[in-house]
């Protein structure tokens, strides 16, 4: 059944531009050469991002700044396991999940530390590269409030995200 889903739906959309006299195949090939536009468009800032982000991780950067803040976050209820998981998230999703599977290795997926893990990759974004590809897809230099704005909001579902899963605990 599950197979015939994409089938079904490539069929559904085919039989709305008959109906509705688009030229189907015109329409998918400027949307596909719009696509591949974007894709080089934002291709350098990727690239530069992704080189970035494995620069932090290698150098030990993201590690001496947990070092740093790991006291300030403990009075909030985040363990200092999950620091380096707050520090990569905006900025890379992958360095992020790889980050989660440390955490899992050493705590465990259902110790406190891997929920608020948990909870954190879901209530937070890869602010920096969406900025990038979002504002990049269309030319723009300067993000304005923007990267503050969705820094807060990492923060800000960082810090629930521990507030929620200690308050659940306690039940």
């Amino acid at each position: 059944m599950g197979n015939y889903i994409v089938i079904v739906f490539a069929a559904g959309i085919i039989i709305f531009g008959l109906i509705r006299k688009i030229d189907v195949f015109d329409a998918f090939s400027d949307g596909a050469r719009e696509g591949l536009n974007t894709a080089v468009r934002i291709m350098p800032v990727l690239t530069a991002l992704t080189l970035s982000v494995s620069m932090l991780r290698a150098s030990g950067a993201v590690d001496a700044i947990g070092q740093t803040v790991a006291p300030l976050l403990q009075t909030v209820g985040i363990p200092s396991e999950t620091l380096p998981l707050m520090l990569i998230r905006p900025i890379s999703g992958s360095g992020a999940i790889a980050v989660l599977k440390s955490i899992f290795d050493s705590c465990g997926p259902d110790s406190n530390a891997g929920l608020i893990a948990s909870v954190m990759m879901g209530s937070t974004e890869t602010t920096f590269y969406t900025i990038t590809v979002y504002f990049g897809s269309i030319g723009l230099k300067k993000t304005g409030c923007t990267l503050p704005a969705a820094l807060t909001a990492d923060l800000t579902g960082m810090i629930f995200a521990a507030l929620t899963v200690n308050l659940f605990h306690l039940f």
